[in-house]
């Protein structure tokens, strides 16, 4: 399950708007088992259907969380206009178990946002709880 601010989510929401066509992507950090942060990264392909990152931005985002009390649980990136599902090459290029796979589709009016955990080329869709406040967790 992947517990996340409901700000972080309007955030990386905002980000796969403004950065249509191209794909958005970044990182989201958690602290006591809550995303709490994203982290914008820059899509080097500027491509609509795949993204990459600079491995030297990527190296200074972790640092940068890890300065800020936080740690990398997800990766995420958006579908401008195809659903929040891995493709062929996500699946290919999700290296790390550990590690949630936010995708955010702007296919349909409404965005959907959806999570995965991807081992071994195996998806796992993973429920995503949006925490309100302190006391308030609404499940996606």
């Amino acid at each position: 399950m992947l517990k996340i601010e409901e700000s972080v989510l309007n955030a990386i929401i905002d980000h796969a708007r403004e950065d249509t066509p191209v794909e958005a992507c970044g990182y989201l950090a958690a602290g006591d088992g809550i995303v709490r942060r994203h982290y914008r990264l820059a899509n080097l392909d500027r491509a609509g259907d795949h993204f990459s990152m600079d491995p030297r931005e990527q190296f200074e985002t972790i640092r940068q969380m890890r300065e800020d009390g936080l740690g990398p649980v997800a990766v995420y990136h958006s579908h401008p206009e195809t659903p929040a599902r891995p493709s062929v090459e996500d699946i290919r290029l999700a290296h790390d178990p550990g590690m949630s796979y936010v995708i955010i589709s702007l296919a349909a009016r409404q965005p959907v946002v959806k999570s995965f955990r991807i081992v071994e080329t195996k998806v796992t869709p993973e429920e995503i709880f949006i925490v309100r406040s302190a006391d308030e967790e609404v499940k996606k």
